[in-house]
Formats: C-alpha cells, sequence, structure tokens
C-alpha cells in the first residue's frame, strides 16, 4: 500500500510539471502570434502607402501618424490610417501604431500588450524600416 501511495506522488508531481510546461508554451505561443500580427500589420500599411506612393512621398505625408494621435487629412490616405488602426485595435491587445514619413524612409511602429505572455506590464513594439 506505501508503494502505491508513494507512486501516486511522483506521477502527480511528473503531472503537474506537465501542465506548467503547457501553460507556458501557451503564453509563449500567444506572444508569437501577437509578434507575427503587428509583423503583417506593418506591412499592410507599407503596402498601402506603395500603392498610394505619390501622396505619400509628399512633404509632410498625410501618412505621417504619431502613436495616440488621430488620423487626419481627407482621402485615400485617411482611409487607409483609419482601416489600419482599426486593424492594430482588433488584432493586438491595446493594438495601436505610428508612421513616419521622411523624404529617404518610412518608419513603421507597432505597439500592443504583451503582458499575458510576459506576466507582467510589458509593451511591445515592431519597427520597421524601408523606402518607398
Amino acid at each position: 500500500m506505501l508503494e502505491v501511495l508513494v507512486t501516486i506522488v511522483i506521477i502527480t508531481f511528473g503531472l503537474l510539471g506537465i501542465a506548467g510546461l503547457i501553460a507556458s508554451g501557451l503564453k509563449a505561443n500567444h506572444s508569437s502570434y501577437a509578434r507575427s500580427q503587428a509583423s503583417w500589420l506593418a506591412n499592410d500599411i507599407i503596402d498601402s502607402m506603395r500603392a498610394n506612393r505619390a501622396q505619400a512621398s509628399l512633404d509632410p505625408s498625410p501618412y505621417s501618424l504619431a502613436i495616440g494621435a488621430e488620423p487626419a487629412g481627407a482621402g485615400i490616405p485617411l482611409e487607409d490610417m483609419t482601416a489600419w488602426r482599426l486593424k492594430l485595435a482588433s488584432a493586438l491587445p491595446s493594438g495601436t501604431g505610428s508612421v513616419a514619413v521622411t523624404p529617404n524612409k518610412v518608419t513603421v511602429t507597432v505597439q500592443w500588450d504583451d503582458s499575458r505572455a510576459n506576466g507582467g506590464s510589458s509593451t511591445q513594439q515592431l519597427a520597421v524600416e524601408t523606402k518607398l
């Protein structure tokens, strides 16, 4: 009877360890999914800017947008930026982003809350730099 009790205790600790590994794997998977979405969404706005290169290349560019600012302007750039911000908010927890346009490059920054995966308050950012 004692051997059975010891075996049950050993198996219980093993199963608890496996449950911890599964929980850790789920958190890492969620973080990876968010980073993939951020990368896709950063490239999405870059593609929209390339499709409207004439307006995106203006100085100042109607595509320039700071984190926390609302899209302004009119026409296609306003529609692109508004749709992009809505995609960020729906695909990422606390998702937002910014676009900085200079004559030589475009920098797109996507920001989201990854506290669930990292176990604390951690705002993650992904920045993509490219030329139009």
